[in-house]
């Protein structure tokens, strides 16, 4: 395929991983849209292209004779993007969420960040601009030595600490979504952020691009995770509070009672997780490129933590 330009909206971990494959990988030519200056990231060989998002004239111009826009930034930011986007021409556009499935998030949800009104405005524009949305359910990067901030990944979404998601590992602590209300095992979906970028890649050079992109590293349930980093390192979770949504949204209630906005956002991923809207399947990228093979969960767990 001829080469193209394409943009990838922010400079965190998964933004620089996209930008590194596209480079090594493909034809074609990428550049990393940042609000400020970043020295060290133009040092390693990354064009990087300083925009202001509340600032129309500038994203517009920086968007002019790109092709393809790929954006890791959320709020009112991407929506502004959406806009330069359109009055830039440019053809593509991949919104921002890289979990579960968008159609599974109710309105008014609590862990949305405006990832809704990006879909109301691409809707909008849909005879202007072709838009997609990337499925990978949960990062294996979560339950990292770090947690996901350490891959510079959701920080500011208030649940990417070290233990802030299911499992406290470094301390042998869980909280489990472990059943549905009808007492059925809780199904997610894991993927590594470099098999994310990797699939991403790839998609560039689809002719053509459905609503959905998904890929998934593994599916398995929420049990089976905490059985598996309990085999792999010799040690079992203490306590270990197994949970469903009634019980969830009953401690829920007492966060916000308490005003503990911390602890009331990481029990609404909990809800989320439990309610299944990590979990889907036929993963049409996987399809697509066979030739790539996600990590297994065990495999990076034993690496991450290193348990050789």
């Amino acid at each position: 395929m001829s080469m193209m330009r394409i943009a990838v909206a922010g400079t965190g971990g998964l933004a620089r991983l996209i930008a590194h494959y596209i480079n090594d990988e493909t034809s074609h030519h990428v550049m990393l849209l940042s609000r400020s200056q970043q020295p060290a990231l133009a040092a390693r060989g990354f064009q990087i292209s300083v925009v202001g998002y509340t600032d129309a004239q500038s994203l517009t111009f920086a968007l002019k004779g790109i092709d393809t826009v790929i954006s890791t930034v959320t709020g009112p930011s991407q929506v502004n993007l959406i806009r330069a986007a359109v009055a830039a021409r440019v053809r593509r556009f991949a919104a921002s969420e890289f979990e579960g499935l968008p159609s599974l998030r109710p309105a008014g949800d609590p862990l949305d960040r405006r990832r809704s009104d990006a879909t109301r405005w691409l809707q909008h524009y849909a005879q202007n601009i072709i838009s997609t949305v990337f499925v990978c359910g949960i990062f294996y990067e979560r339950f990292q030595p770090g947690g996901l901030a350490r891959s510079l990944v959701g920080l500011n979404a208030g649940f990417s600490g070290e233990g802030d998601y299911i499992l406290d590992i470094a301390n042998m602590r869980a909280q489990v979504p472990a059943l549905t209300n009808e007492g059925q095992p809780v199904m997610m979906c894991i993927t590594a952020i470099q098999d994310v970028a990797r699939f991403v890649t790839r998609a560039i050079d689809l002719p053509t691009w459905p609503p959905e992109l998904r890929m998934c590293g593994e599916r398995l349930s929420v049990q089976n995770l905490v059985l598996v980093a309990q085999h792999l390192k010799k040690q079992i979770f203490n306590p270990s509070v197994m949970h469903n949504p009634a019980t969830l949204r009953a401690e829920l209630a007492v966060a916000a009672a308490q005003g503990d906005r911390p602890r009331a956002i990481r029990l609404q991923t909990l809800i989320a997780t439990a309610e299944g809207r990590y979990d889907f399947t036929q993963p049409n990228m996987n399809a697509a490129f066979p030739d790539i093979t996600p990590k297994r969960f065990a495999q990076w767990f034993v690496e991450k933590w290193d348990l050789q």
